[in-house]
C-alpha cells in the first residue's frame, strides 16, 4: 500500500487527501498543531510538525516560503522519501514578481537544499484545489501533469494519481518545472481576475 505525508493542511492540503484516499493510500498529515480535532478524518493520522514522517511520498503543500522552516525539521528526513512539490512561486502580495529566479522553479531550488538523490517530483500546482477533489475538469477526468529525473519516483506519483481516477501526465525531467509553474500562474491569475472558476483549469484532451 502507497504510504504519502501531508504537509499543510490548508486547501490544497486537504484536496491532495481527497486524492490519497480515493487510491487507498495510507495518510498522514503534519500540521502547525495536534490541539484541534475540528474536521478530523478517520483514515488520517495526524502529527505535528517535528513529528516523524511515516509516508514514503512526502507533499509539501505549504507555501513557497515556508521551505526553509519546513527544512529545518525535515530535511535530513526527505533523503530517501519522494518529495512532491505542489508550489507555485508567486508574490501574492503583487500577483506580479516570481520567488525564485527567471531561469529556475521551486522545484529545483528545494533539490538544491535536499540531501544528495533525494527524489523531487513536481505535481499537482497546476490544478486547483477543487479539481482535485471532484476527479473532474469541467466535463473531463482532471488531468495532472508532473516531471522529475527519478523514474521510480515519478511511477510512484502516477501510480497514486490514477489509482485515484485521475489522468497522469508525465512532461519530462525537473527542468519542465519551470514550464509548470509558468502555467500555474497564469491559472492563479485567471482565477484571481475572474476569468475563470475554482473548480475549472486547465485540461489535456487525450
Amino acid at each position: 500500500m502507497t504510504s504519502i505525508s501531508i504537509i499543510g493542511s490548508g486547501k490544497m492540503g486537504s484536496a491532495i487527501t481527497e486524492v490519497a484516499a480515493r487510491a487507498g493510500a495510507s495518510i498522514q498529515i503534519i500540521r502547525r498543531s495536534t490541539a484541534s480535532s475540528s474536521g478530523e478524518r478517520s483514515d488520517v493520522a495526524y502529527g505535528a510538525i517535528g513529528d516523524k514522517l511515516t509516508g514514503d511520498l512526502v507533499v509539501l503543500a505549504v507555501p513557497y516560503g515556508a521551505y526553509p522552516s519546513i527544512l529545518e525539521h525535515y530535511r535530513d528526513q526527505l533523503g530517501d522519501k519522494v518529495v512532491i512539490d505542489i508550489s507555485n512561486a508567486i508574490d501574492f502580495s503583487t500577483y506580479d514578481e516570481l520567488q525564485v529566479p527567471a531561469d529556475s522553479s521551486t522545484a529545483a531550488e528545494l533539490a538544491k537544499l535536499l540531501p544528495a538523490g533525494a527524489a523531487v517530483v513536481k505535481a499537482f500546482n497546476v490544478n486547483l484545489g477543487d479539481t482535485l477533489t471532484s476527479g473532474t475538469n469541467g466535463t473531463t477526468t482532471t488531468t495532472v501533469l508532473f516531471a522529475g529525473d527519478y523514474a521510480e519516483a515519478k511511477i510512484a506519483v502516477a501510480d497514486l494519481i490514477e489509482a485515484a481516477g485521475l489522468r497522469a501526465v508525465d512532461v519530462g525531467p525537473l527542468s519542465r518545472a519551470r514550464e509548470l509553474e509558468a502555467m500555474g500562474f497564469l491559472q492563479i491569475m485567471l482565477s484571481a481576475l475572474g476569468k475563470t472558476r475554482q473548480e475549472s483549469g486547465f485540461t489535456l484532451l487525450p
